[in-house]
């Protein structure tokens, strides 16, 4: 394996903490709608478009990691991703918020550039575990980044922590432009030849479609269930802070650990029985929490089943498609990723639209509809 052990964990340091940047709202959704005298509701649309930014962000910008340098490609991001951090702690209007959101998740893309740079600088036979160790520190930033903003809104207030964010984004700036290893590209065509190659990739690659699809999903549970969870947690009879609701995010890292190990017997061929055994924990854990409205036990292990089933699903489907054609990862990582974060953002939507017509009720009911979809999917793909 060329990339060091070092350089495999600098690089899942770094999609940690810069795909952190797309949940450090999510506690702080009652304080903003507080900050702004709007609703929680209308507050919470900014996990959405944060989330629909990510996946516009992927398809613009990803495929040209298959043309241009990569390294200078991901300093080059960050330094935007970090002026938008800084739009939103100075935002003086909802709608200035909503956009600024909106451009975080454009630019807070580095992770799906980094995880090529990774797969292609690593020894075939250790790359499902290069995926499980990053993509581990991308689940931990997702998680770990709810517990830090719930404090850090409730000490300090909400602006503070995107203030606290640009900084850390600035010290990562300065760090990868030292630390990442020079990465060229692999396509030779132009750029129209670029993008019209992801419809191609789309067409011609079952596996790609099929993964996708379920990804997609999978990733849209997980939206519609962390989105709605501070609103649920905030109210009665919880009543819990934001830096007590951000504490959850900690109980789901847990699964975020099992990522190496998935990786691992995922690229010895296993990949099928690992993705419909992450479907069926997902479903589960909607069971679970539909009968969990008042049990803080009951919300934690659904949260274990929860992410412990998404990270299964996600890192297996991933491993697949670096698998097909390894000229293209940046590609094939585009359409997959995209409809992945597409579903998060759709999850969101969902989730928020559930929430204020059924309640909790509702959001577990849209979650278990969304799994069953994904096993009837992985069913039929399986009966051909």
């Amino acid at each position: 394996m060329s990339l060091s052990k070092s350089n495999v964990f600098f690089m899942a340091a770094v999609t940690g903490l810069i795909v952190a940047n797309l949940y450090y709202g999510q506690p702080l959704i009652v304080l903003m709608a507080q900050d702004f005298g709007i609703s929680e509701s209308l507050a919470g649309t900014t996990t959405y478009l944060a989330q629909a930014g990510y996946a516009i962000g992927m398809l613009m910008m990803i495929p040209l990691g298959d043309k241009i340098e990569r390294k200078k490609q991901i300093v080059i991001t960050s330094i935007f991703a970090v002026l938008a951090l800084i739009l939103v702690a100075t935002a003086k209007n909802f709608v200035l918020l909503q956009i600024a959101f909106f451009l975080i998740g454009v630019s807070s893309i580095v992770p799906q550039l980094i995880l090529p740079m990774a797969v292609s600088l690593s020894d075939a036979k250790q790359q499902g575990q290069v995926i499980g160790t990053v993509m581990s520190g991308l689940l931990i930033g997702i998680l770990i980044s709810r517990t830090v903003s719930g404090f850090i809104g409730s000490w300090l207030g909400w602006r503070e922590m995107f203030w606290i964010a640009a900084v850390i984004g600035l010290i990562l700036v300065v760090l990868m432009w030292i630390i990442l290893p020079q990465n060229s590209p692999t396509f030779s065509g132009g750029y129209k030849e670029l993008y019209k190659s992801l419809w191609l990739l789309w067409k011609e690659q079952v596996v790609l479609r099929e993964a996708s699809w379920i990804n997609s999903l999978s990733f849209a549970q997980f939206g519609a269930f962390w989105t709605t969870m501070v609103l649920l947690l905030s109210a009665t009879p919880f009543e819990f802070n934001s830096a007590t609701i951000g504490l959850f995010g900690l109980v789901g890292a847990c699964g975020a650990f099992a990522a190496p190990l998935v990786g691992k017997i995922g690229g010895k061929g296993n990949s099928g029985m690992l993705i419909l055994a992450g479907i069926v924990m997902l479903l589960i854990s909607f069971a679970v929490f539909y009968f969990s409205q008042t049990s803080v036990l009951g919300m934690i292990v659904g949260i274990v089943l929860l992410d412990l089933g998404l990270q299964v699903v996600h890192v297996s489907n991933q491993t697949r498609i670096y698998g097909l054609l390894p000229e293209a990862r940046n590609r094939l990582n585009t359409v997959f990723m995209s409809f992945s974060f597409m579903g998060t953002a759709f999850g969101s939507a969902f989730g928020l639209y559930m929430w204020n017509y059924f309640a909790w009720t509702g959001v577990c009911i849209a979650g278990a509809f969304l799994a069953l979809l994904s096993l009837i999917l992985y069913a039929l793909r399986r009966s051909k």
